[in-house]
């Protein structure tokens, strides 16, 4: 005997990335036991593929998650998550003023959105003559940065390369290998360098303050919450 088929609700928002709308369902039980397993694991890599197990199971699947931006991919899940179980998180924050003290804060998901600075630029302009053109860190360059050495973060630098623009000739960021790449980067002067670092310090991310108040000092200070483990409990 065939049992009856449950309704989920459907809802819809837009990609940060690229203004796309995107429809998505609340977790089942199924992805929710995921999430309580990942979440008694410190392993990131088995954090990034719960992530996209979800995101992908809740947007039906239409979504090729692997390959979107990490925020687009966090603002995905948070989103999911605030129809889910409630738009409501509980934190326990350490206080600024003193570092040491922590006092409870309340935040809407509803309130966190992907920020996006206003300088920011996926074009680099290394000299007169060449110029870069990037696109951003994907689910699976992340997944490789198991540490912050610069061995690993000159890779995901070279895989967020789209195109190098010299004069009229433009080569493609999966033609070029890793040593050309290296060696490129290698030669940049700091101040070049300076300008690729600044792509990804202002590229879009998942971004929120608030206000916190010393329970002990009664001071009252800001913090910012920055990538989705800050929005995780």
């Amino acid at each position: 005997m065939a049992l009856p088929k449950l309704e989920t609700p459907v809802y819809s928002l837009t990609l940060p990335s690229s203004g796309e709308q995107i429809k998505f369902r609340p977790f089942l039980v199924k992805e929710q036991k995921l999430l309580i397993l990942v979440n008694q694991d410190e392993n990131k890599n088995e954090l990034f593929d719960t992530l996209k197990a979800i995101v992908s199971g809740c947007t039906f699947n239409k979504l090729i998650v692997e390959s979107l931006p990490m925020f687009d991919i966090e603002y995905l899940f948070l989103k999911i998550r605030a129809k889910s179980v409630g738009s409501k998180i509980s934190l326990n924050l350490i206080c600024p003023d003193d570092e040491e003290t922590q006092a409870p804060v309340d935040i809407d998901i509803d309130d966190i959105e992907v920020q996006i600075d206003e300088q920011h630029t996926n074009i680099i302009e290394v000299n007169d003559d060449i110029k870069l053109v990037m696109q951003y860190p994907i689910l699976e360059d992340m997944k490789q940065l198991t540490n912050s050495t610069t061995i690993e973060l000159f890779k995901i630098i070279n895989k967020c390369v789209k195109e190098l623009h010299h004069g009229e000739k433009i080569y493609n960021g999966p033609d070029m290998t890793e040593k050309d790449l290296n060696d490129f980067f290698e030669s940049m002067s700091t101040e070049q360098f300076d300008k690729v670092n600044e792509f990804f310090e202002t590229m879009p991310r998942l971004r929120h303050i608030i206000k916190i108040t010393n329970p002990k000092t009664k001071i009252e200070s800001e913090i910012v919450l920055e990538g989705l483990e800050s929005f995780l409990v």
